[in-house]
C-alpha cells in the first residue's frame, strides 16, 4: 500500500533552509516556554496525599470521579486497584481548598481524609478508608531527576547504536532531532499546561523510541542507495532516500495517531495525557525525519565513502601480477 509513488521526486533538500529555521524557532521558543511558563507537574512530581477506598459492592472508577468532582475534587486522580470494589485516589492538598482554609493552608491528612469520605459517603454510603499517608515533594523531585537522567541515557545509547550501525555522521544527526523532538513536545505541553505526570514522562520516553524508527528507516534507505549508485550526488540520494520511504512513514505515523486518538477517546481520563503527548511526539518526529534529518546529514558532509564496507587488504593479493 502507497500513499506517494514509490518513485516520486520531491525536492525536500531543496527546502532545507527553510525546514531548519523553522526547526531551529521551534526549539529556542520551546526553551523560552519551559523556562518561563515551567511544566505544570502533577501529583507524581509533586507530592500530595494518597488514600485507599473499599466499597462494599462493585463500583465504577467514573463514579468515584464524579463524587469528587461535584465536591470541588475534579483534579483528583482516581485509579481502579486490580478489582471492582477498590481503588485509589490521589490529589494534591490545594485540590481540597475547604480542607487547606479550615487548617491554615497546613496539610492537614485527617481533615483532608474526612472531606474526601463525607464526598464518597454521600454518593455511596458502603465506602470506608482502607489507608492514607502523605507523599512529600522530596520523592517527586527525585522522580524528575530519575526522568531526566532516564531521557539522556535513551538518546545517548541510541547515539552509540547508530554510531556502530551506521556511521558517526547519522549518529549526531539522530541525535541532534532526538533533542527537537522532546523539546519541541515539552514547549507545547508547557504552553497549553498540561498536567506533567508519570504517564506524560513514559509517553516523552516512547516519543524518542517512535522517533528515532522512523529516521533509522530513512537512513538505511540512505546507505542503501549511496552504495548502489555510482555517480549520484549526496542531495540526489537524500532526497530519493525520503520519496523512497514517504509513504511508509506517513502510513506508519497514521495508524499509530488513529491508535492514539482511541486511547485518548476509550481509554479515560488517566491515559489522557499520555495520548495526547504521544500524538504531539508522532507529528513532530514524522516531520523531522522528513525534513531535518537528512539536512543535517548534507550538511555534515555524508558520502559515499563513508558508507562502503570496509574490506581487509590481503598482501597475499596484492603481490600477485
Amino acid at each position: 500500500m502507497e500513499i506517494f509513488n514509490h518513485n516520486a521526486n520531491i525536492n525536500f533538500l531543496g527546502m532545507r533552509n527553510y525546514s531548519i529555521a523553522v526547526a531551529i524557532f521551534l526549539v529556542v521558543a520551546s526553551v523560552v516556554l519551559i523556562a518561563t511558563r515551567g511544566l505544570n507537574y502533577g501529583l507524581d512530581f509533586t507530592g500530595g496525599v494518597s488514600l485507599v477506598v473499599d466499597y462494599e459492592q462493585p463500583v465504577q472508577v467514573a463514579d468515584v470521579r464524579a463524587a469528587l468532582a461535584k465536591g470541588g475534587m475534579e483534579h483528583a486522580v482516581v485509579q481502579s486497584l486490580g478489582g471492582t470494589r477498590e481503588v485509589s485516589i490521589r490529589m494534591q492538598p490545594k485540590d481540597d481548598m475547604a480542607a487547606m482554609q479550615e487548617s491554615g493552608g497546613q496539610v492537614n491528612l485527617d481533615r483532608i481524609s474526612a472531606d474526601v469520605m463525607g464526598r464518597l459517603q454521600a454518593a455511596r454510603p458502603d465506602a470506608k478508608l482502607k489507608s492514607r499517608n502523605f507523599v512529600g515533594s522530596e520523592v517527586g523531585s527525585e522522580l524528575r531527576s530519575d526522568g531526566t537522567i532516564a531521557a539522556i541515557f535513551v538518546i545517548l545509547g541510541i547515539m552509540a547504536y547508530l554510531w556502530i550501525r551506521f556511521e558517526r555522521r547519522f549518529a549526531i544527526s539522530a541525535v541532534a532531532t532526538e533533542v527537537h523532538d522532546v523539546l519541541v513536545t515539552l514547549g507545547v505541553i508547557a504552553l497549553v499546561q498540561r498536567e506533567f505526570d508519570m504517564t506524560v514522562l513514559a509517553s516523552v520516553l516512547a516519543v524518542i523510541g517512535y522517533s528515532i524508527n522512523d529516521k533509522v528507516v530513512v537512513f538505511d534507505r540512505v546507505r542503501e542507495l549511496f552504495r548502489l549508485a555510482r555517480k549520484a550526488e549526496p542531495e540526489e540520494i537524500l532526497n530519493r532516500s525520503i520519496n523512497n520511504t514517504l509513504s511508509r512513514t506517513i502510513i506508519t505515523s497514521l495508524f499509530t495517531g488513529i491508535a492514539m486518538g482511541a486511547l485518548y477517546f476509550f481509554g479515560g481520563p488517566v491515559v489522557h495525557g499520555f495520548a495526547i503527548t504521544m500524538l504531539i511526539g508522532i507529528v513532530v518526529g514524522t516531520l523531522s525525519s522528513i525534513f531535518i534529518a537528512s539536512p543535517i546529514l548534507l550538511w555534515l558532509g555524508v558520502s559515499k565513502q563513508d558508507l562502503m564496507p570496509v574490506t581487509k587488504h590481503d598482501p597475499e593479493l596484492a603481490r600477485r601480477p
